[in-house]
């Protein structure tokens, strides 16, 4: 009896394990084209805990949560444009382009369209997680889950009631709290060359380049031409009421950067020094990111879209546009350009980028304050991400189609999203393990 017993319950394990197995092998061996060097990187980052595996693995997490029925999506035909890797880690600090400090989601790379639920559910999941690394008792999870989810739907009602418009809203030191009030007030005070200061120096030659470090790194002399060779292609997809001359994209020093992210790493990422122009402090250099971009991972799961895909067949664009969408006022070197056909986008890398981290959540009011901006931040996104388009994406308000799927159900609605986030926080700890067992036996 007992063999039999063991027996069902390995088989659950082997079962299991060969699913995890399969999806990674698929995606980031097949889809990704990671070499095993670039894997074991990326699976070491995502074994140091239960939730760096479950931002390195969002395609098991939409593998599992697409095959469980939900009683609040919205209709196929009426979907939202999601954020679609949504987790604590997601959101952080920036200056816009009027030079504000404004706290937001700050990752586009899986944008996509589908329904809002998969938003709100990685993220409820990561809280349980995120909570849970922070040694906080499961019912203060669920109670961390429940008051985000309260702070999206309030927020949706707020925009439906018009009592703010999710075109405009953006969240700075005067309206939010607790340790994001903290951060933004602490970077109102950073001088904008902090970034430079810290990653770059003036060189013999009375030049500013880069300094080199583990994370960041020299280029060949390969991809320093052909990433010289691309300041058209990049100025060309700007907006053109963000062009400036092209004198001011001028290249100074290219580096590639390693080490930021999870899902993300074994893709290419670039660092570049341009000339740019003298502020009223005399600056003038700036730090542009470059970064490879594949299809979108709840593509692979969620229904086809196709004025989508005819719309952004650039995985770059795709990007681009993402952020666009679900902010009020968009970096202004926002691009993207091909390498030997892979795509890419650019962005600024903001001197005032932080984000709010575990040791500043010591107290469950610290992470409930900074959940409700968090849930408000996720209102914002997806109310707003219908306002561009010309109605060639979306003929219809995202938040108010949100909100009647929910109806007069927010309470079942919210039980149902702490329900399954609490019960797949325990499915990814399971896998975690199993997944810290694979790679010991097959990358060592």
């Amino acid at each position: 009896m007992e063999l039999l017993l063991d027996r069902v319950k390995n088989t659950r394990e082997v079962l299991r394990k060969h699913i995890i197995e399969t999806i990674l092998n698929e995606f980031d061996d097949q889809c990704m084209k990671l070499d095993i060097d670039k894997r074991k990187s990326k699976y070491a980052k995502m074994m140091e805990s239960p939730f760096r595996f479950f931002r390195g693995s969002a395609y098991l997490f939409y593998y599992d949560i697409t095959k469980i029925p939900f009683s609040f999506h919205t209709d196929e035909d009426k979907p939202t444009w999601i954020q679609g890797d949504l987790h604590m880690d997601n959101f952080g600090a920036f200056q816009n382009e009027l030079g504000e400090i404004v706290y937001d989601v700050n990752d586009f790379d899986e944008g996509y369209v589908g329904s809002y639920l998969y938003d709100v559910l990685r993220m409820s999941v990561s809280i349980a997680l995120y909570c849970e690394a922070q040694g906080l008792t499961v019912e203060d999870q669920k109670q961390r889950i429940d008051n985000y989810i309260h702070a999206y739907y309030s927020q949706l009602k707020r925009f439906k009631k018009e009592k703010d418009n999710p075109v405009t809203l953006t969240f700075t030191k005067e309206n939010t709290k607790g340790p994001v009030k903290k951060i933004l007030k602490k970077l109102a005070k950073r001088q904008r060359d902090h970034l430079l200061k810290d990653i770059t120096y003036i060189n013999e030659a009375n030049q500013r380049v880069f300094c080199w470090s583990d994370e960041i790194q020299p280029v060949s002399e390969r991809e320093q031409n052909t990433l010289e060779s691309l300041t058209e292609a990049y100025f060309n997809s700007l907006d053109t009421e963000d062009k400036k001359d092209i004198s001011f994209y001028t290249i100074k020093d290219i580096a590639r950067k390693h080490g930021t992210g999870t899902a993300s790493i074994g893709l290419d990422r670039y660092y570049i020094l341009i000339e740019g122009a003298k502020d009223a402090h005399g600056l003038d250099d700036l730090v542009l990111e470059v970064k490879e971009v594949r299809s979108p991972i709840p593509a692979y799961f969620l229904p086809y879209h196709d004025q989508f895909w005819e719309k952004y067949e650039h995985q770059g664009k795709r990007v681009v546009e993402t952020q666009k969408a679900m902010h009020h006022l968009e970096d202004p070197y926002l691009g993207y350009f091909s390498i030997d056909g892979r795509d890419f986008y650019v962005r600024e890398r903001s001197p005032f980028k932080k984000k709010v981290k575990a040791e500043q959540l010591i107290t469950p009011e610290n992470f409930d304050e900074t959940l409700e901006i968090m849930g408000k931040v996720t209102a914002k996104i997806h109310a707003r991400a219908d306002v561009d388009t010309e109605n060639e994406l979306f003929s219809h308000e995202c938040e108010k189609e949100i909100l009647s799927s929910i109806g007069d159900n927010f309470d079942m609605f919210c039980a149902q999203v702490v329900f399954v986030a609490s019960s797949y926080k325990e499915q990814v700890n399971h896998d975690y393990k199993l997944f810290c067992q694979w790679v010991n036996e097959d990358f060592k």
